[in-house]
């Protein structure tokens, strides 16, 4: 059996509150049984009998679903310390498919072993619920961008939520990021064509808002980007005054 010193999970949720020895224990063990898998490979195919949950360790990972159209949705992007698959908990059957942006480690786990760590950690169960939520509300976000804002705005609030994400575990982040984003995958999550992102994506240089330098994303001007994107960063001002004691 494979033995990791640290949970990047762990890391992850102790962004939020200190993480008692014992509950920093009872998350290495979800990642005990690293798998690794190459850029494009299948994690979970939509309607399959879920047998596992991952965390996500290293690289990226997306879920989509595919539309009667024959189009892709791009339902979130994943980043190394990510619980993935957790729309998965409630349901027998995948409700989304999982494929590797990159190459990846995923741990798998299951749904026994969650159990077993709400059981006995209750304060990393009030995390999972308060994760789960900003998750949902960003999507909120999104859902309503899509239906309500310009190709811009959509534009410039996910290359935000991108940055904001990242820089949760990465302490390296000041104001760049690593795209590792085909245009054609950031408009599948936006509903725009790959051509339509790119026209954004130049005008939003041309107006000194961004730089692009060796695949990376430079943000210029956060405060003018988030007013163009219409963008609340829902990783900070978070009311963790409930959580359970450790």
């Amino acid at each position: 059996m494979y033995w990791v010193a640290t949970s990047c999970f762990a890391e992850r949720l102790a962004k939020q509150v200190p993480l008692s020895d014992a509950e920093k224990k009872a998350l290495i063990r979800l990642e005990e049984n690293p798998r690794k898998i190459k850029r494009g490979g299948m994690i979970q195919r939509v309607n399959d009998t879920v047998t596992e949950l991952f965390v996500l360790r290293e690289g990226r990972v997306m879920s989509f679903v595919i539309l009667p159209d024959g189009s892709r949705q791009i339902l979130r992007v994943y980043f190394p310390g990510d619980f993935i698959g957790s729309a998965s908990t409630i349901y027998s059957k995948a409700p989304e498919s999982l494929v590797a942006l990159s190459d990846v480690v995923v741990c798998p786990f299951d749904k026994q072993a969650l159990r077993r760590l709400l059981e006995e950690s209750p304060r990393v169960a009030a995390l999972l619920f308060l994760l789960s939520n900003a998750e949902r509300v960003a999507m909120t976000d999104r859902l309503a961008a899509l239906g309500r804002t310009s190709a811009k705005a959509r534009v410039a609030a996910f290359l935000l939520d991108m940055f904001d994400r990242l820089r949760v575990t990465d302490d390296s982040i000041v104001d760049s990021f690593d795209l590792k984003l085909t245009q054609e995958e950031i408009g599948d999550s936006i509903g725009l064509t790959s051509v339509h992102v790119n026209r954004m994506i130049r005008q939003m240089e041309q107006e000194g808002l961004i730089s692009r330098s060796n695949g990376r994303i430079i943000l210029n001007d956060v405060a003018r980007l988030e007013e163009v994107g219409h963008y609340t960063n829902r990783m900070k001002d978070m009311d963790l005054d409930w959580l359970p004691v450790s």
